[in-house]
């Protein structure tokens, strides 16, 4: 057995000093970068779960000294008072259709672009593509007179029309839903065509199957675009009743009155889809942002 032991002993490569001191070192570099990124995981998951705990407190408490983070006095008076003072289901219900339309129409005529600038040839192909992605270096902001006009000369103030149109399809969308068709084989395209299936029902049948993983990535992107949007309903809303939920929970804070709790409250159930949204979607999400968008 000793001679095994000492032949295995003999048989196993040694390190040189080298090699051993980069293992080290890439050990302790490890060690180093996992507690960096702990420490950023603390420090951003702290404030939210201050707010989810806030919204159980007193509003004495949230204003109270020494600062706590789990409440002394468990209370739900402040989600009632939101829900029954508030039309807070109904700022939710604009917020729904806002997002949900607004990303399935994105989608829609992200991928019909997307198909059209990667698998067709027409006049004119590069400087229009050129010309949209000229668009993603224009501040935002720059289009909202414009877009204001648009809106007042189509009567569509306080209306869905106004919170999902001007924003249901953007040049970043296009591009992204371009690069991932422009993985699809064109040899699948051509064999349908020849089975004699339209333009359309390649795009509809072939395509979208296989860019999921750009889909998924887009969907959520614009999702939580449009579910954290506040500027632009801010300007095309003065209705309370078309309020979408930022906008509402923002209306929360008065000249005079200052009711954290009930605001903490709109603002924990608010951020719950979009955590849901993450959760269900997040295979697709990491899948997507590493396989075709960079090809």
């Amino acid at each position: 057995m000793a001679s095994i032991d000492t032949t295995l002993q003999e048989a196993k490569p040694q390190l040189s000093p080298a090699a051993r001191n980069r293992r080290r070192v890439f050990f302790t570099g490890s060690i180093v970068i996992n507690l960096l990124l702990l420490l950023l995981v603390i420090l951003t998951v702290i404030p939210f779960l201050y707010m989810v705990l806030s919204a159980f407190k007193p509003n004495a408490e949230i204003f109270g000294s020494p600062i706590t983070l789990f409440p002394r006095t468990f209370t739900l008076d402040n989600m009632g008072a939101l829900l029954s003072q508030f039309p807070f289901a109904r700022w939710m219900l604009n917020t729904a259709i806002t997002a949900f339309g607004g990303t399935i129409v994105s989608l829609l005529l992200s991928s019909l672009a997307g198909f059209a600038f990667a698998k067709y040839d027409f006049r004119f192909k590069n400087l229009l593509f050129t010309l949209m992605l000229v668009t993603l270096l224009i501040p935002p902001q720059v289009l909202q007179i414009p877009q204001f006009e648009v809106i007042r000369e189509l009567h569509w103030f306080n209306t869905y029309q106004a919170l999902i149109v001007p924003r249901a399809v953007g040049a970043f969308g296009i591009f992204l839903m371009r690069q991932y068709t422009m993985t699809v084989p064109n040899e699948i395209l051509d064999s349908a065509r020849v089975d004699g299936a339209s333009e359309f029902t390649i795009w509809w049948r072939i395509v979208l199957p296989l860019v999921r993983p750009g889909l998924a990535v887009l969907g959520i992107l614009t999702f939580t675009g449009l579910w954290n949007d506040f500027y632009w309903p801010l300007i095309v809303t003065t209705d309370p009743s078309m309020f979408v939920a930022n906008l509402g929970i923002a209306a929360l804070v008065g000249p005079y009155d200052y009711q954290y709790g009930i605001l903490l409250s709109g603002a924990v159930l608010a951020s719950i889809p979009i955590i849901l949204m993450f959760l269900i979607f997040q295979r697709q999400f990491i899948a997507g942002l590493t396989q075709g968008a960079v090809k």
